[in-house]
């Protein structure tokens, strides 16, 4: 095998070892919902190790004109939904550019944080991006796992 074979191979490899995100869109009111991806998620459900931090990206197309938006992220065990406080829910803070604008597309940026005093276990995130009226420009879920590492 050469070396530019081998270099071509290694840069697959990711790629091969990876599992595409697959999330649930749970209704985008105000939105359109065209990609998520958590970083890193190499399975799912997706294992968060306790004292790391993931990126999240998320694609979406604006319905509406509004002049702000806020994150608000739950966790779900069973039905029950938990409140998960960011350090940091203005979504104008996280790659928006607001004023949001009718028919733009935005990529909405953060980064999330697993604390060391979060229990152990499986559960599904919901992200949700609401406008001022907190109505959904999008939402998403996906199952993850929190874990010691």
């Amino acid at each position: 095998m050469s070396l530019g074979s081998l270099t071509v191979l290694l840069l697959f490899v990711p790629i091969i070892l990876s599992e595409p995100l697959v999330y649930k869109d749970c209704g985008c009111t105000q939105g359109k919902l065209m990609s998520v991806d958590v970083s890193p998620c190499p399975k799912q459900p997706c294992p968060l190790m306790k004292g790391k931090t993931y990126t999240i990206n998320v694609t979406f197309i604006s319905e509406e004109a509004t002049p702000s938006c806020s994150a608000v992220v739950h966790g779900k065990i069973g039905v029950v939904p938990i409140p998960f406080p960011l350090p940091e829910a203005d979504g104008c803070k996280s790659g928006v550019s607001c004023p949001l604008k009718n028919g733009v597309t935005y990529n909405y940026l953060t980064n999330m944080y697993i604390k060391e005093q979060y229990p152990s276990m499986k559960l599904v995130v919901q992200w949700e991006l609401q406008d001022v009226n907190d109505k959904d420009l999008f939402c998403w879920q996906i199952p993850v796992e929190i874990t010691n590492g």
